[in-house]
């Protein structure tokens, strides 16, 4: 924190008080007729009605990034904000996977005539045998219904973080355009 701050800069602190200047981020609104000066630089991007109330940015469980958009980046506006604590994904956002399947048979023969709920097994008469069985055949390929798993709630995204008080200069140089 320079001795002279810019009117509006925004600092972290690692005290857990508001020096005196300095406003806490946390979206309250102030008077325009108190800080016309910082008004002026902020306008109403971060909320307040424009005619007696501008507001401060709440930076409260958010992090900061730069305005503007690079290559594979989205357009990112100056006050705009985004993100989220937790996601829950959709079967549409799961990538395309498959599970191998392990069927075992009985090695009794069947005795049921519906196979509804059933292991598999030989069949009680020889129907489906030939006179010369060749070992090693491969069955007829089949999809299997794989019930979903999970419980389908939301999860934590959130990056590490370290909670600091973020603080906003009320006085200060007015910073002069380049």
């Amino acid at each position: 924190m320079s001795a002279d701050p810019f009117l509006g800069e925004i600092q972290p602190f690692g005290f857990n008080f508001n020096p005196r200047g300095w406003a806490l981020c946390q979206g309250q609104l102030l008077p325009i007729s108190q800080s016309t000066a910082l008004f002026s630089l902020l306008g109403t991007t971060y909320g307040g009605d424009g005619r007696t109330t501008f507001g401060l940015p709440d930076l409260r469980g958010r992090s900061m990034v730069g305005v503007g958009s690079g290559p594979g980046l989205d357009h990112i506006a100056w006050g705009q904000r985004g993100g989220a604590n937790e996601i829950a994904l959709t079967v549409a956002q799961l990538p395309a996977h498959s599970h191998i399947a392990t069927l075992h048979a009985e090695t009794k023969a069947g005795d049921a005539n519906n196979p509804q709920n059933k292991l598999l097994a030989i069949t009680s008469t020889n129907i489906y045998t030939t006179p010369d069985p060749a070992s090693n055949k491969t069955m007829h390929p089949e999809s299997i219904v794989v019930n979903n798993a999970g419980s389908g709630l939301p999860f934590s995204i959130d990056s590490p973080y370290l909670g600091v008080y973020i603080g906003i200069a009320l006085v200060g140089v007015y910073p002069s355009r380049s």
